[in-house]
């Protein structure tokens, strides 16, 4: 069965655009892990513009308390800013399951894009490298169609994470090819060892197709279509609906 994280970053975003406490980050996760998710991913990113370090070590608490994964995503390379403290020091207090490296920067509004690791691998060696010392898995977010496994493997990562946003917006259109070339490359890095995380504008009406399509998909990161579908019919039952399409 594929695993299902459940990205909170929105439920932050509300909870910032007011000031105060609510809704909280920490019960949301909670309602979301009560409902069968198998783990919490979060992208804490250095203008706070949703998720603080403050939510990172309390959902890193609540995590352990349920036994369930924790999954933190960002830049390794972003430096720390104010209360800040960069993404490394973050993962080094809290120790999560896995971390997976995105190369997103502030201009962007969401991740758009996968690691060119024939441009980044090399620093991203140390980084890698530390992480697994920590004991914390890494899976670095790539493009269906990426030339780059040969490399990934090199690296010694885990996994990688599908961007699955062509996928998306392909199947909005119609297009019945619109996973192959996130199948062909799933493929390809199962072959040389590597697992395969997924993620990015997936929803209700495209994961069953991409997981029949694209083979042995490990664990699947959903949140803005996932908070946004709970708005109408609540979180506990969203979260549940995902799940089905995951065990089918």
């Amino acid at each position: 069965m594929t695993a299902l994280s459940v990205n909170v970053n929105k439920i932050a975003v509300l909870r910032n655009s007011r000031g105060g406490p609510e809704p909280s980050v920490l019960k949301a996760a909670e309602t979301a892990i009560k409902a069968g998710a198998h783990g919490i991913t979060v992208h804490p990113r250095p203008d706070q513009r949703h998720i603080t370090p403050g939510d990172v070590d309390a959902l890193a608490q609540l995590c352990r308390k349920h036994g369930v994964e924790y999954n933190i995503e960002g830049n390794p390379f972003a430096p720390a800013r104010g209360d800040y403290p960069g993404m490394m020091a973050l993962i080094e207090r809290v120790r999560p399951t896995q971390t997976t490296l995105v190369p997103d920067g502030d201009g962007q509004i969401t991740s758009d894009h996968g690691f060119d690791l024939r441009a980044d691998g090399a620093r991203l060696q140390p980084y890698v490298q530390q992480l697994q010392d920590w004991g914390v898995r890494v899976s670095i977010f790539m493009d269906a169609g990426t030339p780059d496994l040969v490399l990934a493997k090199a690296l010694g990562i885990d996994r990688i994470e599908l961007y699955t946003g062509p996928y998306a917006e392909a199947f909005a259109h119609g297009d019945p090819t619109a996973a192959a070339a996130c199948a062909r490359t799933a493929a390809e890095a199962q072959a040389l060892g590597i697992g395969v995380n997924a993620g990015h504008d997936l929803n209700q009406a495209n994961l069953d197709a991409f997981i029949s399509m694209v083979p042995a998909v490990l664990e699947v990161s959903i949140g803005h279509a996932l908070i946004s579908e709970a708005l109408y019919d609540g979180l506990e039952t969203t979260v549940r609906n995902y799940l089905a399409i995951c065990r089918a």
